[in-house]
Protein backbone atom coordinates (compact mmCIF):
# COMPACT_ATOMS: atom_id res chain seq x y z
CA UNK A 1 0.00 0.00 0.00
CA UNK A 2 1.45 3.35 -1.09
CA UNK A 3 0.30 6.52 0.64
CA UNK A 4 1.41 9.97 -0.52
CA UNK A 5 1.82 12.68 2.11
CA UNK A 6 0.80 15.93 0.41
CA UNK A 7 -0.17 19.50 1.28
CA UNK A 8 0.99 23.11 1.04
CA UNK A 9 4.62 23.95 1.96
CA UNK A 10 5.39 24.32 5.68
CA UNK A 11 2.34 22.50 7.04
CA UNK A 12 4.34 19.70 8.71
CA UNK A 13 4.47 17.03 5.98
CA UNK A 14 8.14 16.15 6.35
CA UNK A 15 7.97 16.35 10.15
CA UNK A 16 5.11 13.85 10.10
CA UNK A 17 6.98 11.67 7.59
CA UNK A 18 10.05 11.66 9.85
CA UNK A 19 7.93 10.81 12.86
CA UNK A 20 6.18 7.80 11.36
CA UNK A 21 9.11 6.41 9.39
CA UNK A 22 12.22 7.56 11.31
CA UNK A 23 13.67 8.04 7.82
CA UNK A 24 15.27 11.42 8.48
CA UNK A 25 13.81 13.31 5.53
CA UNK A 26 14.95 16.90 5.24
CA UNK A 27 12.56 19.23 7.06
CA UNK A 28 13.09 22.97 6.79
CA UNK A 29 11.26 26.25 7.26
CA UNK A 30 11.13 27.18 3.57
CA UNK A 31 9.06 25.95 0.60
CA UNK A 32 10.18 23.07 -1.64
CA UNK A 33 12.81 21.55 0.65
CA UNK A 34 11.48 18.24 -0.71
CA UNK A 35 11.97 17.86 -4.48
CA UNK A 36 12.02 14.13 -5.15
CA UNK A 37 9.61 12.24 -2.87
CA UNK A 38 11.25 10.63 0.15
CA UNK A 39 10.05 7.06 0.66
CA UNK A 40 9.67 5.36 4.02
CA UNK A 41 8.52 1.79 4.65
CA UNK A 42 6.59 1.43 7.90
CA UNK A 43 5.55 -1.78 9.63
CA UNK A 44 1.89 -1.85 10.56
CA UNK A 45 1.42 -2.16 14.34
CA UNK A 46 -0.57 -5.30 15.17
CA UNK A 47 -0.58 -6.56 18.78
CA UNK A 48 -2.07 -9.88 17.66
CA UNK A 49 1.26 -10.89 16.13
CA UNK A 50 3.12 -10.93 19.45
CA UNK A 51 0.36 -13.02 21.05
CA UNK A 52 0.44 -15.58 18.24
CA UNK A 53 4.24 -15.69 18.23
CA UNK A 54 4.20 -16.69 21.91
CA UNK A 55 1.54 -19.35 21.30
CA UNK A 56 3.45 -20.91 18.38
CA UNK A 57 6.93 -20.11 19.76
CA UNK A 58 7.77 -18.49 16.42
CA UNK A 59 11.37 -17.59 15.65
CA UNK A 60 10.36 -14.27 14.06
CA UNK A 61 7.46 -11.88 13.53
CA UNK A 62 6.77 -10.40 10.09
CA UNK A 63 4.25 -7.54 10.08
CA UNK A 64 2.68 -6.12 6.96
CA UNK A 65 4.01 -2.81 5.61
CA UNK A 66 2.89 0.56 4.25
CA UNK A 67 5.01 2.77 2.00
CA UNK A 68 4.78 6.50 2.74
CA UNK A 69 5.86 8.99 0.07
CA UNK A 70 6.73 12.49 1.29
CA UNK A 71 5.63 14.57 -1.69
CA UNK A 72 6.85 18.15 -2.02
CA UNK A 73 4.52 21.03 -1.11
CA UNK A 74 2.00 21.97 -3.77
CA UNK A 75 1.09 25.61 -4.36
CA UNK A 76 -1.63 27.52 -6.19
CA UNK A 77 -1.01 27.10 -9.93
CA UNK A 78 0.67 23.69 -9.55
CA UNK A 79 -1.50 22.25 -12.34
CA UNK A 80 0.00 24.91 -14.64
CA UNK A 81 3.55 24.13 -13.56
CA UNK A 82 3.95 26.58 -10.65
CA UNK A 83 6.49 25.44 -8.06
CA UNK A 84 7.47 22.40 -10.13
CA UNK A 85 3.79 21.48 -9.82
CA UNK A 86 3.47 19.09 -12.77
CA UNK A 87 6.28 16.96 -11.39
CA UNK A 88 4.73 16.87 -7.92
CA UNK A 89 1.28 16.02 -9.32
CA UNK A 90 2.80 13.08 -11.19
CA UNK A 91 4.14 11.81 -7.87
CA UNK A 92 0.62 11.87 -6.41
CA UNK A 93 -0.66 9.91 -9.41
CA UNK A 94 1.58 6.97 -8.36
CA UNK A 95 0.04 6.46 -4.89
CA UNK A 96 -3.11 4.59 -3.87
CA UNK A 97 -4.33 7.21 -1.40
CA UNK A 98 -3.47 10.76 -0.36
CA UNK A 99 -2.58 11.82 3.17
CA UNK A 100 -3.34 15.56 3.02
CA UNK A 101 -1.64 17.38 5.90
CA UNK A 102 -3.45 20.58 6.88
CA UNK A 103 -1.92 23.14 9.22
CA UNK A 104 -4.19 23.73 12.24
CA UNK A 105 -1.83 25.75 14.44
CA UNK A 106 -0.50 29.30 14.76
CA UNK A 107 3.28 29.87 14.92
CA UNK A 108 4.91 33.16 13.97
CA UNK A 109 8.25 31.38 13.58
CA UNK A 110 6.98 29.12 10.77
CA UNK A 111 5.94 30.99 7.65
CA UNK A 112 2.72 30.13 5.83
CA UNK A 113 2.70 30.57 2.06
CA UNK A 114 -0.65 32.41 2.24
CA UNK A 115 0.35 34.59 5.21
CA UNK A 116 -2.25 33.31 7.69
CA UNK A 117 -3.86 30.10 8.96
CA UNK A 118 -7.05 28.96 7.21
CA UNK A 119 -7.37 25.16 6.89
CA UNK A 120 -10.39 25.17 4.57
CA UNK A 121 -8.72 27.61 2.18
CA UNK A 122 -5.60 25.42 2.19
CA UNK A 123 -7.67 22.29 1.48
CA UNK A 124 -9.42 24.08 -1.37
CA UNK A 125 -6.09 25.20 -2.84
CA UNK A 126 -4.77 21.62 -3.03
CA UNK A 127 -8.06 20.07 -4.13
CA UNK A 128 -8.50 22.63 -6.92
CA UNK A 129 -5.04 21.86 -8.30
CA UNK A 130 -5.95 18.15 -8.39
CA UNK A 131 -9.26 19.05 -10.05
CA UNK A 132 -7.60 21.29 -12.67
CA UNK A 133 -5.16 18.52 -13.52
CA UNK A 134 -8.03 16.04 -13.90
CA UNK A 135 -10.03 18.41 -16.12
CA UNK A 136 -7.05 18.73 -18.46
CA UNK A 137 -6.65 14.94 -18.56
CA UNK A 138 -10.38 14.40 -19.23
CA UNK A 139 -10.55 17.00 -22.01
CA UNK A 140 -7.81 15.18 -23.91
CA UNK A 141 -9.34 11.76 -23.22
CA UNK A 142 -12.84 12.88 -24.25
CA UNK A 143 -11.56 14.39 -27.50
CA UNK A 144 -9.78 11.15 -28.39
CA UNK A 145 -12.68 8.86 -27.37
CA UNK A 146 -15.28 10.90 -29.30
CA UNK A 147 -13.32 10.25 -32.50
CA UNK A 148 -13.00 6.52 -31.72
CA UNK A 149 -16.73 6.29 -30.85
CA UNK A 150 -17.62 7.06 -34.46
CA UNK A 151 -16.38 3.57 -35.31
CA UNK A 152 -17.24 1.91 -31.99
CA UNK A 153 -20.60 2.93 -30.52
CA UNK A 154 -19.84 1.16 -27.21
CA UNK A 155 -17.37 3.95 -26.38
CA UNK A 156 -20.22 6.48 -26.19
CA UNK A 157 -20.87 5.29 -22.61
CA UNK A 158 -17.29 6.15 -21.66
CA UNK A 159 -17.70 9.63 -23.15
CA UNK A 160 -20.90 10.10 -21.16
CA UNK A 161 -19.20 9.11 -17.88
CA UNK A 162 -16.24 11.40 -18.52
CA UNK A 163 -18.52 14.31 -19.39
CA UNK A 164 -20.42 13.76 -16.13
CA UNK A 165 -17.19 13.76 -14.13
CA UNK A 166 -15.89 16.84 -15.95
CA UNK A 167 -19.12 18.71 -15.17
CA UNK A 168 -18.71 17.89 -11.46
CA UNK A 169 -15.06 18.99 -11.48
CA UNK A 170 -15.99 22.28 -13.17
CA UNK A 171 -18.23 22.95 -10.15
CA UNK A 172 -15.09 22.70 -7.94
CA UNK A 173 -16.12 19.32 -6.54
CA UNK A 174 -13.69 16.40 -6.41
CA UNK A 175 -14.49 13.22 -8.33
CA UNK A 176 -14.47 11.34 -5.02
CA UNK A 177 -17.76 13.06 -4.11
CA UNK A 178 -19.51 11.22 -6.97
CA UNK A 179 -21.24 7.84 -6.98
CA UNK A 180 -20.88 5.23 -9.71
CA UNK A 181 -22.49 1.86 -10.31
CA UNK A 182 -20.40 -1.33 -10.54
CA UNK A 183 -20.31 -1.20 -14.32
CA UNK A 184 -19.00 2.38 -14.37
CA UNK A 185 -16.58 1.92 -11.48
CA UNK A 186 -13.89 -0.10 -13.25
CA UNK A 187 -13.68 2.47 -16.04
CA UNK A 188 -13.54 5.40 -13.59
CA UNK A 189 -10.70 3.71 -11.69
CA UNK A 190 -8.80 3.18 -14.96
CA UNK A 191 -8.75 6.96 -15.50
CA UNK A 192 -6.51 7.30 -12.39
CA UNK A 193 -7.94 10.72 -11.55
CA UNK A 194 -6.14 12.60 -8.77
CA UNK A 195 -9.36 13.97 -7.29
CA UNK A 196 -10.88 10.46 -7.16
CA UNK A 197 -8.10 8.99 -5.02
CA UNK A 198 -9.15 8.18 -1.46
CA UNK A 199 -7.96 10.88 0.94
CA UNK A 200 -7.19 11.20 4.63
CA UNK A 201 -7.03 14.71 6.04
CA UNK A 202 -4.42 15.12 8.77
CA UNK A 203 -5.22 18.06 11.03
CA UNK A 204 -1.75 18.98 12.31
CA UNK A 205 -1.97 20.75 15.67
CA UNK A 206 0.67 22.32 17.93
CA UNK A 207 2.03 20.85 21.15
CA UNK A 208 0.65 23.84 23.08
CA UNK A 209 -2.93 23.12 22.00
CA UNK A 210 -2.66 19.33 21.95
CA UNK A 211 -5.29 17.16 23.68
CA UNK A 212 -6.28 13.51 23.44
CA UNK A 213 -8.77 14.13 20.60
CA UNK A 214 -8.32 17.86 19.81
CA UNK A 215 -12.11 18.07 19.43
CA UNK A 216 -12.24 21.61 20.83
CA UNK A 217 -9.78 23.01 18.29
CA UNK A 218 -11.90 25.10 15.85
CA UNK A 219 -9.46 24.42 13.00
CA UNK A 220 -9.70 20.66 13.59
CA UNK A 221 -13.50 20.87 13.73
CA UNK A 222 -13.58 22.63 10.36
CA UNK A 223 -11.33 20.00 8.74
CA UNK A 224 -13.37 17.13 10.24
CA UNK A 225 -16.62 18.60 8.92
CA UNK A 226 -15.16 19.02 5.46
CA UNK A 227 -13.87 15.44 5.47
CA UNK A 228 -17.40 14.21 6.22
CA UNK A 229 -18.71 16.03 3.15
CA UNK A 230 -16.31 13.99 0.98
CA UNK A 231 -16.80 10.69 2.86
CA UNK A 232 -13.10 11.01 3.69
CA UNK A 233 -11.18 10.22 6.88
CA UNK A 234 -9.86 12.87 9.27
CA UNK A 235 -7.17 12.29 11.88
CA UNK A 236 -5.78 14.96 14.21
CA UNK A 237 -2.06 14.64 14.93
CA UNK A 238 0.67 16.77 16.45
CA UNK A 239 3.52 16.05 14.02
CA UNK A 240 6.11 17.66 16.30
CA UNK A 241 5.04 15.53 19.25
CA UNK A 242 4.92 12.41 17.09
CA UNK A 243 8.50 13.08 16.07
CA UNK A 244 9.56 13.27 19.74
CA UNK A 245 7.72 10.00 20.45
CA UNK A 246 9.41 8.32 17.48
CA UNK A 247 12.83 8.92 19.05
CA UNK A 248 11.96 6.91 22.19
CA UNK A 249 12.45 3.23 22.93
CA UNK A 250 9.31 1.06 22.88
CA UNK A 251 8.78 1.01 26.66
CA UNK A 252 9.44 4.75 26.91
CA UNK A 253 6.87 5.35 24.16
CA UNK A 254 4.19 3.53 26.13
CA UNK A 255 4.93 5.52 29.29
CA UNK A 256 5.03 8.79 27.36
CA UNK A 257 1.65 8.09 25.73
CA UNK A 258 0.18 7.18 29.11
CA UNK A 259 1.44 10.44 30.62
CA UNK A 260 -0.21 12.35 27.79
CA UNK A 261 -3.44 10.43 28.25
CA UNK A 262 -3.25 9.05 24.70
CA UNK A 263 -4.26 5.48 23.99
CA UNK A 264 -2.43 5.24 20.67
CA UNK A 265 0.16 7.10 18.62
CA UNK A 266 -0.54 9.18 15.54
CA UNK A 267 0.87 6.35 13.40
CA UNK A 268 -1.65 3.90 14.89
CA UNK A 269 -4.49 6.31 14.14
CA UNK A 270 -3.23 6.95 10.62
CA UNK A 271 -2.85 3.23 9.85
CA UNK A 272 -6.38 2.47 11.10
CA UNK A 273 -7.77 5.33 9.03
CA UNK A 274 -5.83 4.08 5.98
CA UNK A 275 -7.17 0.54 6.34
CA UNK A 276 -10.72 1.82 6.81
CA UNK A 277 -10.48 4.18 3.84
CA UNK A 278 -9.08 1.58 1.45
CA UNK A 279 -11.22 -1.29 2.73
CA UNK A 280 -8.28 -3.39 3.93
CA UNK A 281 -8.07 -6.19 6.49
CA UNK A 282 -5.31 -8.55 7.69
CA UNK A 283 -5.31 -12.31 8.00
CA UNK A 284 -2.63 -14.09 10.02
CA UNK A 285 -0.45 -17.18 9.61
CA UNK A 286 1.59 -18.68 12.42
CA UNK A 287 4.03 -21.51 13.03
CA UNK A 288 7.42 -22.31 14.59
CA UNK A 289 9.33 -20.45 11.86
CA UNK A 290 7.32 -17.20 11.76
CA UNK A 291 4.12 -15.40 12.64
CA UNK A 292 3.01 -13.09 9.85
CA UNK A 293 0.29 -10.62 8.85
CA UNK A 294 -1.02 -10.40 5.28
CA UNK A 295 -3.03 -7.45 3.97
CA UNK A 296 -5.97 -8.05 1.65
CA UNK A 297 -9.07 -6.13 0.60
CA UNK A 298 -12.41 -6.79 2.30
CA UNK A 299 -14.35 -9.34 0.31
CA UNK A 300 -11.29 -11.34 -0.78
CA UNK A 301 -12.02 -15.06 -1.08
CA UNK A 302 -9.87 -17.74 0.53
CA UNK A 303 -8.24 -18.97 -2.68
CA UNK A 304 -7.18 -15.44 -3.70
CA UNK A 305 -5.91 -14.76 -0.17
CA UNK A 306 -3.76 -17.89 -0.45
CA UNK A 307 -2.19 -16.33 -3.53
CA UNK A 308 -0.85 -13.51 -1.37
CA UNK A 309 1.45 -16.08 0.21
CA UNK A 310 2.40 -17.91 -2.99
CA UNK A 311 0.87 -18.48 -6.42
CA UNK A 312 1.38 -22.25 -6.01
CA UNK A 313 -0.86 -22.25 -2.92
CA UNK A 314 -3.59 -20.42 -4.84
CA UNK A 315 -3.30 -22.75 -7.83
CA UNK A 316 -3.35 -25.94 -5.74
CA UNK A 317 -5.81 -24.70 -3.11
CA UNK A 318 -7.75 -27.47 -1.34
CA UNK A 319 -9.15 -25.80 1.78
CA UNK A 320 -8.38 -23.32 4.53
CA UNK A 321 -8.26 -24.34 8.19
CA UNK A 322 -9.49 -21.17 9.86
CA UNK A 323 -10.11 -19.84 13.35
CA UNK A 324 -10.62 -16.27 14.45
CA UNK A 325 -7.83 -14.74 16.54
CA UNK A 326 -10.28 -13.99 19.37
CA UNK A 327 -11.53 -17.60 19.49
CA UNK A 328 -7.99 -18.97 19.48
CA UNK A 329 -6.99 -16.75 22.40
CA UNK A 330 -10.22 -17.65 24.24
CA UNK A 331 -9.17 -21.30 23.86
CA UNK A 332 -5.92 -20.51 25.64
CA UNK A 333 -3.99 -20.65 22.38
CA UNK A 334 -4.56 -24.42 22.25
CA UNK A 335 -5.50 -25.52 18.73
CA UNK A 336 -6.41 -29.02 19.91
CA UNK A 337 -8.88 -27.58 22.42
CA UNK A 338 -10.22 -25.19 19.78
CA UNK A 339 -10.82 -28.09 17.36
CA UNK A 340 -12.60 -30.08 20.07
CA UNK A 341 -14.91 -27.12 20.62
CA UNK A 342 -15.60 -26.96 16.87
CA UNK A 343 -14.03 -23.51 16.54
CA UNK A 344 -11.62 -24.48 13.74
CA UNK A 345 -13.48 -24.35 10.44
CA UNK A 346 -12.65 -26.03 7.12
CA UNK A 347 -13.43 -23.39 4.50
CA UNK A 348 -13.52 -23.75 0.72
CA UNK A 349 -12.27 -21.46 -2.04
CA UNK A 350 -15.43 -19.28 -1.93
CA UNK A 351 -15.05 -18.40 1.76
CA UNK A 352 -14.84 -14.63 2.35
CA UNK A 353 -11.83 -13.88 4.55
CA UNK A 354 -12.38 -11.95 7.79
CA UNK A 355 -10.04 -9.62 9.63
CA UNK A 356 -8.03 -11.55 12.22
CA UNK A 357 -8.53 -14.98 10.65
CA UNK A 358 -5.69 -17.29 11.66
CA UNK A 359 -5.29 -19.58 8.65
CA UNK A 360 -3.48 -22.71 7.54
CA UNK A 361 -3.93 -23.26 3.79
CA UNK A 362 -3.99 -26.85 2.54
CA UNK A 363 -2.91 -27.23 -1.08
CA UNK A 364 -1.57 -29.71 -3.61
CA UNK A 365 0.47 -28.80 -6.70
Amino acid sequence: MKLGIAGLPNVGKSTLFNAITNAGAESANYPFCTIEPNVGVVSVPDERLEVLAKIYESKKIVPTYIEFYDIAGLVKGASKGEGLGNKFLSHIREVEAIVHVVRCFEDDNIVHVEGNINPLRDIETINLELIFSDIELLEKRIQKTVKLAKADASLKKEVEIMERIKSTLENSLSARTMSFNDEELSFVKSLNLLSYKPIIYIANVSEDNFSSDNSENPYVKAVAEFAKSENAECVSICAGLEYEISQLEEEEKKLFLEDLGIGESGLDKLVKASYSLLGLISFLTAGPMETRAWTIRKGTKAQQAAGKIHSDIERGFIRAETISFAELVASGGNMVAAKEKGLVRLEGKEYIMQDGDVVLFRFNV
